[in-house]
């Protein structure tokens, strides 16, 4: 039996640009991380991965999502206090996910569900010894 690559739980969303920020200050605050799929470092040409994924979202919902045709594609994914080994996501996790996202819906365009991506690093500070 193969076992999966390690991978990275994501939920995939289109971004307004102008609430990013405010989305990400939010989510930070319950542990949950933002990344601009156009500058992950898990692609080798990621704004062509960013326009790519965001055509295939805008495109699959036949206008529905037409408005965010320019909107950014992040990931979310869940900080290590969501984390329980190799336990899968707490539930409570999804919902202040998803409850987040229901706040800002005004500008945010997402398929409820997670991904898995190859692991995102967060570049952690160490103290001086």
């Amino acid at each position: 039996m193969s076992r999966r690559e390690p991978h990275e739980n994501v939920a995939t969303v289109l971004v307004d640009p102008a609430a990013l920020r405010d989305l990400e200050l939010d989510l930070v605050t319950l542990d949950l991380w933002v990344w601009p799929v156009a500058t992950a470092p898990v692609y080798p040409d990621a704004p062509r991965a960013a326009f790519q994924l965001r055509r295939r979202m805008v495109e699959a919902r036949r206008g529905a999502w037409d408005l965010a045709a320019d909107w950014t594609p992040v990931w979310i994914s869940f900080g290590d206090g969501w984390r329980r080994g190799d336990d899968p996501l707490p539930w409570a996790a999804h919902v202040a996910l998803y409850d987040t996202l229901e706040h800002h819906a005004a500008h945010v365009r997402y398929r409820r569900g997670l991904g898995g991506v190859p692991r995102l690093s967060v570049a952690r500070e160490t103290e001086p010894r």
